[in-house]
């Protein structure tokens, strides 16, 4: 199978977890489908027009939350969804805490940085609503042990840690302090899951995809295949 996946993006980052956490990565080959990600043609992969995809031998299937749950039937034995119904419903609810309030927002919210003249007031309604999912993921979070609690990394585990990386890195990029910070639980947390291997191994990865794209590296390589793209189409 192959997850078409970049490393900055928070979504994406979700389900290369998963797949590290679960042991099954040499199932999968990871690529970025440079040209139509860039040239705003992703949709000519996927009618969606975002990543990640996963495609199958079955066919495509786009949205993060669908693919970790089609990963996770697919490897039942090493599934990360807990072993009760109420396991399984926090760890949903946290997973949804990370996915809806947490990167969502702040996705869109980064949005302005590409406008010519950013709107405050959308900063400010968007970060509004990460300062709210931050409030609640702390009474939600355990004090010690994984995130839906114990010693075993969870699907929320693999939905908070880009989410809270994104807090902690990309939101003072908007002038605005990782939420996080203060919140005992949430913070103390941060700091645990950073430990685990897959969790570094993600953060590793999203912090080359924001160095490349800081330090104009990735903008050399998106122009590169777009020339290489250009010559085969002239050829």
């Amino acid at each position: 199978m192959i997850l078409y996946s970049g490393d900055l993006s928070p979504y994406s980052a979700k389900v290369r977890m998963q797949i590290y956490a679960m042991g099954v990565s040499d199932d999968f080959s990871f690529e970025l489908p440079v040209v139509q990600f860039f040239s705003g043609k992703l949709k000519e992969v996927s009618p969606i027009g975002r990543i990640p995809i996963l495609k199958t031998d079955e066919g495509l299937i786009p949205e993060s939350e669908v693919i970790a749950e089609y990963i996770d039937e697919l490897y039942p034995q090493q599934s990360l969804v807990g072993n009760t119904p109420i396991e399984r419903a926090n760890i949903r609810v946290l997973s949804r805490i990370a996915d809806t309030y947490l990167m969502d927002n702040i996705f869109l919210a980064l949005g302005q940085m590409r406008v010519p003249e950013p709107n405050q007031a959308i900063i400010d309604l968007l970060t509004a609503q990460v300062v709210r999912g931050v409030t609640a993921l702390e009474e939600y979070l355990t004090a010690d042990g994984y995130a839906a609690g114990g010693s075993e990394l969870t699907r929320a585990d693999c939905s908070l840690v880009p989410a809270l990386y994104m807090c902690d890195r990309t939101l003072p990029r908007l002038g605005i302090s990782n939420p996080v910070l203060g919140l005992v639980k949430t913070e103390a947390y941060w700091g645990r899951i950073q430990q685990n291997e897959h969790a570094a191994r993600v953060i590793a990865e999203m912090d080359r995809g924001l160095k490349a794209r800081l330090d104009g590296s990735e903008q050399r390589m998106v122009a590169e295949a777009m020339k290489q793209a250009a010559a085969r189409s002239g050829s």
